[in-house]
């Protein structure tokens, strides 16, 4: 077999190959025992049908597209290799020539992945928050854990604010009450702006045993998004009573003794929140330092292909799963289709290229993973889908994953080599050193890539 690489751009090249008929037989005989398994002819028996019978009654043609059909992926692959190309996704193949008992030819044009160089890298410099801990972000801190303890008790008086209600709810659309717009015994607290526009101006000074009707767009069910007249029943008002913020509450909430104890750790734990943060954000700012060091060509049909991935997991998973459509969604965003798009494809865009441009480093700086990376990270992919582990691993190996993750691993070890080499300092000025935090940095660095590449595409 002889090929050759004609470069059409520096994403897409197309291949020459050129097989003597004699590597084809192989294919052939593939192809005349798999005609003979399919067909019948009279006075032989079922498979032991000569292959000069089969070329009289069904053409040596159709013979000949069999075997070739057979061969050409394991002829373009070997052309692929002889060429040491990265080639993405499908290749489109011409045949040019097939001449019985002489020559196969056929071109194949196909994208591949850009040589890429990556400049030194060591400059970039870059600003994140400082890692600051007020003492109102610490009142607020627990106010959040003292309201989870919060009791309620029974109050015979009108309802107002912070009350949690019972409420029984009746909607009518056109003066008729809805199959499904009827339900009893709804919990609810008022100010929590939840449930139905309107519901919190209507219940606020109604005592238990009372109503008010108010008119609302229904945020879901068989009239929804329609005007309805609703009539909210109040039949039970409770107030919310708060714990004192004292030790009692301290060993209420906390393992801790003292209240003083628990506000200690409540800063923290928020300096610790605020570090992860700190890092995402060094991760993402230098990411976005390096892009711009490289120019990265990206293949017309790889961005094509991403796009409509992007909005197909949009409309179909996320917007399903939200009983949104897009149109429906644009409105939300207070976005034209236009703009959508445009976001989309720059999103798509700089994914590709963070995938290009780690996978690069990941080769020049020669990284691998190991197996305790790897499971490390599986762990914290099976945590945000919501899987087990073994739930999750599974998952991947069925779905021939693995080397997905792997990929995922590689490209955050190589993002962090680049923020080593960085320079990071707060709004302060000072340096920050990352190394105190590789673990909070390698979650960072992961999720900020995942993020980056888009749902782990494109798969190249």
């Amino acid at each position: 077999m002889k090929s050759a690489v004609e470069t059409l751009n520096p994403t897409r090249v197309r291949l020459t190959v050129e097989v003597p008929f004699e590597e084809l037989k192989p294919s052939l005989d593939a192809a005349y025992k798999k005609i003979n398994q399919q067909v019948t002819v009279k006075g032989f028996r079922k498979g032991k049908i000569p292959a000069r019978v089969i070329d009289q009654r069904f053409g040596r043609g159709a013979v000949l597209e069999e075997a070739v059909n057979d061969a050409l992926p394991k002829f373009y692959t070997e052309a692929v290799n002889e060429g040491e190309l990265n080639v993405l996704g499908q290749p489109e193949v011409d045949i040019t020539e097939l001449k019985d008992g002489e020559l196969l030819a056929f071109t194949a044009e196909v994208d591949i992945r850009p040589a890429l160089e990556i400049p030194d890298y060591s400059g970039i410099e870059v600003e994140v928050d400082a890692v600051e801990v007020s003492d109102e972000d610490i009142d607020k801190s627990v106010e959040q854990l003292r309201d989870r303890f919060a009791t309620t008790a029974p109050v015979e008086r009108a309802a107002q604010d912070g009350d949690v209600l019972t409420l029984n709810l009746e909607a009518k659309v056109d003066g008729e009450v809805l199959e499904d717009g009827v339900a009893e015994g709804v919990t609810y607290t008022v100010g929590s702006g939840e449930l139905l526009d309107g519901i919190d101006e209507a219940v606020k000074g109604v005592e238990a045993g009372n109503s008010a009707t108010f008119t609302s767009e229904l945020k879901g069910g068989s009239a929804e998004g329609k005007e309805a007249e609703v009539k909210v029943e109040v039949t039970e008002v409770k107030s919310r009573e708060l714990p004192e913020l004292d030790d009692d509450f301290a060993q209420l909430a906390s393992e801790f003794d003292t209240f003083e104890e628990l506000r200690a750790d409540s800063r923290k734990r928020l300096e610790q929140m605020k570090k992860y943060d700190q890092a995402t954000q060094a991760q993402e700012k230098v990411l976005d330092e390096l892009l711009k060091l490289v120019e990265v060509p990206i293949p017309e049909k790889l961005l094509a292909d991403e796009v409509e991935t992007r909005k197909h997991n949009l409309v179909n998973h996320q917007l399903g799963q939200m009983g949104l459509d897009l149109a429906k969604y644009l409105e939300i965003q207070g976005k034209s289709e236009e703009e959508f798009d445009a976001e989309t494809k720059e999103q798509a865009e700089k994914g590709i290229k963070t995938q290009f441009i780690l996978d690069e480093l990941v080769n020049k700086e020669k990284l691998n993973v190991s197996q305790e990376e790897l499971t490390e990270h599986l762990m914290r992919r099976a945590q945000s889908s919501g899987m087990s582990p073994d739930q999750f691993a599974q998952a991947v190996v069925e779905g021939g994953q693995v080397p997905m993750l792997v990929g995922e691993v590689a490209r955050g070890k190589a993002l962090a080599v680049v923020v080593e080499a960085a320079t990071v300092k707060d709004s302060n000025g000072e340096v920050i050193d990352l190394d105190d935090e590789d673990e909070t940095a390698e979650t960072a660095e992961a999720e900020g890539t995942e993020a980056a590449a888009a749902d782990e595409k494109p798969e190249v």
